[in-house]
């Protein structure tokens, strides 16, 4: 696992011991949601839900995020995430809180550009933290995205009051599904 591109380009992460709950993006599906994303990251601010190692939210620092908030429920992937910043050299425009996630987005919001989740497979957490999102969309700026990494088995079309589906793109067993304001 490593940083693709931007300032901390190549510089690799550490990660988490095999069984801790955590499944780390790949660097081929990170690299395509970042060919998605590119240039819309430049001063964005990136939320990162179940932030597992901070893979993702590090890389939209390396390219040019002005902050990243890291949300994680464990205390030693929390570690693990302070430690990939200060390898990466990218802390200062960070934060990263321990807490689950759904208390998490049930405090006071703040609107984001980007949020991203990924939460552990096969638990419909993902459909969870969408209709947290959809009951408060002040989490959301106007032209914000929210991407949901899922195995492409787990989708199902739901319908949300302040959400859309407005693109699924699918690579191996990662699927993003993009979704914006309505």
């Amino acid at each position: 696992m490593r940083v693709i591109s931007g300032t901390a380009k190549g510089r690799k992460l550490y990660s988490m011991p095999e069984g801790s709950g955590t499944r780390p993006i790949t660097d081929r599906g990170k690299e395509s949601l970042f060919n998605i994303i590119g240039n819309l990251l430049v001063d964005a601010s990136f939320l990162d839900l179940f932030s597992g190692t901070g893979s993702v939210g590090i890389e939209a620092l390396s390219r040019g995020a002005k902050l990243a908030c890291f949300v994680e429920d464990s205390k030693k992937a929390i570690g693990v995430i302070k430690k990939n910043l200060q390898h990466t050299k990218l802390g200062d425009r960070a934060l990263t809180l321990q807490s689950d996630v759904f208390k998490f987005l049930r405090a006071r919001p703040t609107a984001y550009d980007f949020i991203f989740v990924a939460p552990p497979q096969y638990k419909q957490l993902w459909i969870r933290t969408l209709y947290l999102l959809d009951d408060c969309p002040e989490w959301i700026g106007d032209d914000a995205i929210v991407i949901v990494q899922i195995n492409p088995s787990e989708f199902e079309a739901n319908q949300f009051a302040n959400l859309t589906l407005f693109e699924q793109k699918a690579y191996g067993n990662v699927s993003f599904c993009f979704y914006k304001r309505q």
